[in-house]
């Protein structure tokens, strides 16, 4: 048992280290995230002592501020950070939460676009062509990025106008603004999603769908989730519901692309190998012969230009 053991731990040394760094750094950024905390609460308390012994002066304002129930007590405004997420970063705890939140923001916003299907269609080209780390992850992942930014585009626009332009006005608050920001984004996201998977989180759930003309009436007619139009149910349709069912929409469209990019290089493989069996060739790998014709091939029907023209086509804008 101890050698196995032993054996196990040499072989994967690497994912062990790896694994040990990675929890390392973690643990000091939450240390020192709480230290930080922990300091400026105490320079806070500090002040507050301060502030007691020193006489109240009362102003004309102070019952303004006292009506505004966002407003702490002293009369400061509440950050954007507070309103957005009712976390002040004041106290260590609210320090651990920003930072996890942080830690997956970039997951959540690249699941919420068209990156999931970009990249994986991207990932079955390589595997198609068998060409192993070329182009390698950070080229996909420059490529997905960009493809992104570009589907994307209208939405983004939409989003800086009908929300951000007016909250960095002032003429929304905080919690209007992310309404406003989603309405675009659930549309977008709609527009992906089959009803089929959207039906299968509805009924997860129990939630049902009324049709739009008896939805703000005492007679309700429910909706036949697999006729309608999902963006013109968005009213109805939440959050909770539309992400996952827009994910393995996502999810199903790029597994069928890479399926279709696998059949013209499966061809090519297929006659290379019966080449090579017939010419008596058996020790030669199929692989080495046949990746210079799968190159050759995607360069002469201009393979970049077709997949990404493709990969675009393929999004209901």
């Amino acid at each position: 048992m101890k050698m196995l053991l032993t054996k196990a731990i040499q072989q994967n040394k690497k994912l062990f280290v790896s694994f040990f760094v990675s929890l390392g750094i973690t643990l000091c950024i939450i240390l020192c995230g709480s230290f930080i905390a922990v300091g400026v609460s105490a320079a806070n308390n500090n002040n507050e002592n301060e502030n007691e012994t020193q006489p109240i002066v009362t102003t004309s304002n102070t019952g303004s501020a006292a009506e505004d129930g966002d407003k702490p007590a002293d009369g400061t405004d509440r950050s954007a950070l507070y309103e957005l997420i009712g976390i002040d970063a004041s106290e260590p705890i609210e320090v651990i939460i920003l930072i996890t939140l942080l830690s997956v923001a970039p997951s959540l916003m690249i699941m919420l676009t068209s990156f999931t299907r970009i990249i994986i269609v991207l990932s079955f080209l390589r595997s198609a062509m068998q060409t192993n780390t070329t182009p390698p992850n950070i080229v996909l992942t420059g490529i997905a990025l960009f493809l992104t930014l570009f589907i994307m585009w209208p939405v983004f626009s939409e989003i800086n106008e009908v929300a951000y332009v007016p909250y960095s006005k002032g003429e929304l608050d905080t919690s209007e603004a992310l309404a406003k920001a989603g309405e675009p984004l659930k549309t977008f996201m709609l527009k992906q999603t089959t009803n089929r998977n959207m039906k299968f989180f509805l009924d997860l759930q129990d939630i049902t769908i009324y049709t739009e003309d008896t939805v703000d009436t005492e007679n309700k007619v429910e909706a036949d989730i697999e006729e309608i139009t999902l963006e013109n149910y968005q009213e109805q349709l939440g959050f909770q519901v539309v992400i996952p069912a827009f994910i393995i929409s996502e999810l199903t469209r790029a597994f069928q692309m890479g399926f279709m990019l696998f059949i013209p290089f499966l061809v090519i493989d297929l006659v290379v190998s019966s080449t090579l069996m017939s010419m008596g060739m058996m020790m030669l790998p199929p692989a080495m012969i046949s990746l210079p014709f799968k190159i050759l091939l995607f360069i002469l029907v201009d393979g970049w230009q077709m997949l990404v023209g493709s990969i675009v086509s393929s999004f209901n804008l």
